[in-house]
């Protein structure tokens, strides 16, 4: 029966070349991501709500040192203009905090400076002058009060907050107020959600992680089921399909208990039709059994009657004397196909074959001396180590294994063609190797090569008129009944059967 395995599908790498990410990698990343996120846009809105309303209180402060300042531009006490004011009398008046701004522009002179923590008024250069007169001169342009703007004036002066507007008296003034607590305050609050959503970015990274684990615990238990079942001989002999997916992982109303309980299904599937494909090919082996040795008493008694009346001494026409001669040599050939079958059934029940020493050296001896009398027109090499090799099996089974391979040599290779047969160990194995330098083994027919009945038609396989197809099926059906393997390699110019059995 021919029987086809499919392959697993090969792995698709990513155009990065980089394997995919699993599905763990990818909820925990999910998870960060989102809390990274929404962290983000919670410490841009509560910086940017605690900048305006720190801003509407440095502008309320604004009004009130404006008031402060229109107070000490209306004159001194008394109410009598003696003097236009300066920014100093506007700076140095009552209630006027630190780092308070003033610029005073009588439409001929300017004065401007700014107060610093210590309460003492510190002039401003001419390009910051400029720039605050220009800036003054358009915020007043429409209205005698302007609303409050942000002024940069750079160096150590920095931000400021100002507000420009017209006195009773004609003068143009300006008073500012610094935003450098705005913006430390801001910063520093955005440093602390920062640090803290950081903080919790990488708790919730280790808990997300610890969580999708244990979540996916049961999805990890039908997996290894799974592959527990994946390594099983499936292929080949009785199997006892027994692994299944707990029953706690197999609840339907959840997507991994889906998942198991599918699996389970499927494995009760594939095990009953491993019974009963076991059971058929049982049915098949104890037929071709019994057919063989039921076989075996007829065409032994063809085989006597022909060899008896050849020799009978009668004369016989020439015709009958050739057609009781091929009657013969087919009854000897069927014979020889009935043992092989009967040998297959019997191996493939499970027989045990006996497990003696026995001395492969002088076994190899023996079947190189018989392959070279049967072919001599080929060369025959035999390499043997300096001491005996044993190896534990059946002598009769393992003489057969190597006559068939030396056979196989002889008959599917042209004459002239050299012939090499080693013994080697390796650890506790004994490995035998048949090389030939014949044409080698048609590509086709390797897959197919260890099959029964298995035959090919190239040039190496000339001449195979009296081959079952049989001889390599029993090489490797022998070989494993010996806890044993039997592999090939072969390219043009070269053929290597490697035969290898453990050590007695």
């Amino acid at each position: 029966m021919k029987r086809r395995i499919r392959e697993a599908a090969p792995i698709i790498p990513t155009r990065s070349g980089r394997a995919p990410w699993t599905l763990r990698r990818r909820l925990v990343v999910a998870v960060v991501a989102m809390l990274a996120l929404v962290s983000l846009v919670i410490g841009v809105v509560s910086v940017a709500i605690l900048s305006a309303n720190l801003m509407d209180g440095l502008d309320n402060q604004l009004g009130n040192a404006a008031q402060r300042s229109q107070t000490a531009m209306d004159g001194r006490p008394g109410g009598f203009v003696i003097t236009t004011p300066t920014a100093s009398d506007v700076l140095n008046g009552p209630g006027q905090p630190s780092g308070t701004l003033a610029l005073i522009y009588d439409g001929s002179t300017v004065t401007a400076g700014y107060t610093d923590e210590s309460g003492t008024v510190v002039s401003l250069t001419n390009d910051q002058i400029t720039q605050l007169l220009t800036e003054l001169e358009s915020a007043v342009q429409n209205n005698s009060t302007s609303a409050p703007f942000t002024v940069n004036l750079g160096g150590d002066v920095g931000e400021y907050r100002v507000l420009a507007a017209t006195a009773k008296t004609g003068e143009l003034y300006l008073v500012g107020l610094p935003t450098a607590s705005v913006t430390q305050t801001a910063a520093q609050l955005a440093v602390t959600i920062g640090i803290v959503s950081l903080a919790g970015i990488v708790l919730v990274a280790f808990l997300a992680t610890a969580i999708v684990r244990l979540a996916l615990r049961p999805l990890q238990r039908v997996t290894e089921t799974a592959t527990r079942v994946s390594e099983l001989p499936l292929d080949r002999g009785e199997v006892l399909l027994v692994d299944r997916v707990p029953a706690a992982d197999t609840d339907p109303r959840t997507e991994v208990g889906r998942v198991g309980s599918a699996l389970n299904r499927m494995l009760d599937h594939v095990d009953l039709a491993l019974e009963t494909r076991q059971a058929s090919e049982n049915k098949v082996r104890q037929f071709v059994a019994d057919a063989s040795h039921e076989l075996r008493t007829p065409l032994a008694s063809i085989r006597g009657y022909s060899e008896l009346t050849r020799r009978s001494g009668q004369e016989l026409p020439p015709d009958t004397i050739h057609a009781i001669g091929r009657i013969e040599s087919e009854s000897v050939r069927m014979t020889g196909l009935v043992e092989d079958l009967l040998l297959l059934a019997r191996l493939d029940e499970g027989r045990e074959l006996e497990h003696e020493p026995v001395d492969l050296t002088m076994l190899l001896v023996d079947v190189v001396s018989d392959a070279h009398a049967a072919g001599r027109d080929h060369t025959w090499d035999l390499d043997l180590p300096e001491e005996p090799v044993l190896a534990a099996g059946d002598g009769p089974r393992l003489h057969q294994v190597f006559a068939n391979l030396l056979a196989n040599a002889r008959v599917h290779t042209d004459p002239g063609t050299r012939v090499e047969v080693a013994l080697v160990t390796e650890g506790d194995r004994a490995v035998v190797t048949v090389t030939d330098n014949g044409p080698g083994i048609p590509e086709n027919l390797r897959a197919t090569l260890f099959e029964r009945f298995a035959r090919g038609d190239s040039s190496r396989f000339r001449g195979t008129g009296g081959s079952t197809g049989l001889g390599l099926a029993i090489v490797q059906a022998v070989a494993q009944a010996h806890h044993g393997e039997v592999t090939v390699d072969s390219r043009p110019g070269r053929t290597c059967f490697r035969v290898a059995l453990p050590l007695a």
